[in-house]
């Protein structure tokens, strides 16, 4: 019987800036500025342990340029562990690591193969009988279909296709190298080793078509667990498929509800509760990086909103006291409603959120703010326009007037109120 397991990875983003950490110190800030490279150098451990035929990497191994030539040298000295192991590597370069990208280079070791980015490639394996088909990315954006150039499957060998794809946008991701599943399963190919959407799926069996997910969350819209695959072949057929989870930091969107909160003591509380709960349930012994949103209908919704600064110090206050690598607060989002409408006041806030109100209908005042502010926002960087959390910026950006000035007269009422005014 031939018998044999590989590990499937990619969207690494080795050495990714890590967005929330400017100002921040101590353990659990370094855990997460290194969590890329510690979960890859896991992975390279749970590799040797596993005693895995061979790695493959579909894409998106860097997350861009490199700063220096010490993320080229951490990765080099990963594949020296492996090689000494005897294990294989098959790296395709994706959209952040393509040709064109990436300018500083170093030579590796002979274990790692490299998927040329001129044409389709072939790597075999004969003492497996395995054959792996696949090609880089020349350049960042890649719009051609490139399956259809790919080679026809070889008979008696165990095929698999690697491809770094947006397969039609799945999960919002730009649709780079696009196909179609019944393109990929046309192909004839046993197995195809996909990477660039960062949530794993398993999107067909026999052939099995999957997505791997990313080896570490970076942000907030990465959340819960993630994994590399392994998978284990037997006499040319998928037997299994597990994921190996070897992140070090667990990103987590925790929702708490603040409806019965009376004073801004009680909504600290029940934060600190929320992140003792979590840490307890849902760490896994790994540090959870938590955003935390206060949602419900509550009275002091102006405490809240005026409080934010206040809130995310005593959020990460509750955080330390439960240890120094237990969870780290990202940042505190108000989403509560106040109950009672600031515009039936018959005083100076009531008249100020009435002249707000009706300035979100003044068509005069909606096209200056679109004359000035599309002005700043369009000199803004592709990258900050595409990627922005702030609810106010992002208004801004989606040119939606009547919400940021909505936005705006809220944070205003509610610092006005705190002032006493």
């Amino acid at each position: 019987m031939n018998s044999f397991r590989f590990i499937h990875t990619g969207d690494i983003h080795l050495d990714s800036p890590l967005k929330g950490l400017s100002g921040q110190d101590g353990a659990a800030a370094d855990r997460i500025r290194t969590a890329t490279r510690a979960a890859f150098h896991n992975l390279i451990t749970r590799a040797i342990e596993e005693e895995v035929a061979f790695i493959i990497i579909a894409g998106d191994l860097y997350d861009g340029d490199w700063r220096d030539y010490h993320t080229g040298l951490f990765f080099v000295k990963q594949m020296g562990r492996l090689a000494k192991a005897g294990i294989g590597v098959f790296l395709l370069y994706g959209n952040h690591d393509a040709e064109s990208q990436i300018t500083r280079r170093l030579v590796l070791p002979e274990n790692v193969n490299v998927f040329s980015a001129r044409k389709p490639q072939t790597f075999r394996r004969d003492d497996l009988s395995v054959a792996l088909h696949g090609q880089s990315f020349k350049q960042r954006d890649v719009t051609d279909d490139l399956v259809p150039a790919y080679p026809a499957l070889i008979g008696g060998l165990f095929n698999i296709g690697v491809l770094h794809t947006g397969l039609g946008g799945m999960g919002g991701h730009a649709n780079y190298a696009p196909c179609t599943l019944d393109e990929l399963v046309n192909k004839g190919y046993d197995y195809w080793a996909l990477a660039h959407v960062h949530q794993a799926a398993v999107l067909h069996e026999r052939p099995h078509i999957v997505f791997c997910g990313n080896l570490q969350g970076r942000h907030i819209r990465e959340t819960g667990q993630k994994a590399a695959s392994l998978v284990t072949v037997e006499d040319r057929q998928v037997v299994d498929i597990s994921p190996l989870h070897m992140d070090v930091v667990r990103w987590v969107h925790l929702v708490v509800t603040v409806d019965h909160c009376t004073h801004t003591n009680d909504a600290i509380d029940a934060i600190r509760k929320a992140i003792e709960h979590q840490v307890a349930s849902e760490s896994e012994g790994r540090l959870l990086a938590c955003r935390i949103e206060l949602t419900g209908r509550t009275e002091i919704h102006g405490q809240l909103l005026a409080s934010e600064e206040y809130l995310i110090a005593e959020a990460r206050a509750a955080a330390l006291g439960i240890g120094d690598e237990a969870a780290w607060i990202e940042r505190v989002v108000v989403s509560t409603i106040d109950p009672s409408s600031t515009a039936l006041r018959m005083d100076a806030l009531g008249d100020l959120q009435r002249m707000i109100g009706s300035a979100a209908e003044d068509t005069t005042l909606r096209a200056q703010f679109e004359s000035e502010l599309g002005d700043l926002v369009r000199k803004l960087p592709h990258d900050v326009r595409g990627d922005v959390e702030d609810v106010i910026l992002k208004a801004a950006i989606d040119g939606d007037y009547v919400s940021l000035i909505a936005q705006v007269g809220d944070y205003l009422t509610a610092r006005l109120a705190t002032e006493g005014v």
